[in-house]
């Protein structure tokens, strides 16, 4: 998934890859990751956006489809849920702060983390 996270990947076609029957991967993969197959596959991909966001002149909607949603309507809603702002307002901050660092340390401090999450986390 982190290496194919553009292609159009379903939880089945996963299952099968890995001989399991898809409600038995995805709760095998819940207990490992403690995310949904989805919810993992649609922050790589966000990860994978905001890098694009920052770093390239390609279009928000060019954006959305090289990391491989279908719909640019999902894509701004998830992204926003993940990151706390829509793309445009994304792209429009200001990100200099990360051109000197190394890209693992970058992916590290901007890991997108759901707001509920991130709220709840907060709170308690």
């Amino acid at each position: 998934m982190d290496r194919e996270y553009a292609s159009p990947l379903t939880v089945e076609g996963l299952a099968r890859t890995a001989c399991m029957s898809p409600g038995h991967f995805s709760r095998s993969f819940r207990a490992a990751y403690g995310e949904t197959p989805y919810s993992y596959l649609m922050t790589r991909r966000i990860e994978r956006a905001m890098t694009l966001l920052r770093r390239s002149d390609l279009s928000v909607t060019e954006v959305c489809f090289e990391v491989g949603c279908a719909s640019l309507g999902t894509f701004s809603t998830r992204f926003t849920e993940l990151v706390g702002e829509t793309p445009s307002a994304y792209r429009a901050g200001d990100h200099s702060w990360t051109d000197s660092l190394p890209a693992c340390l970058v992916r590290a401090a901007l890991r997108p983390i759901r707001v509920r999450e991130a709220s709840a986390a907060g709170s308690g």
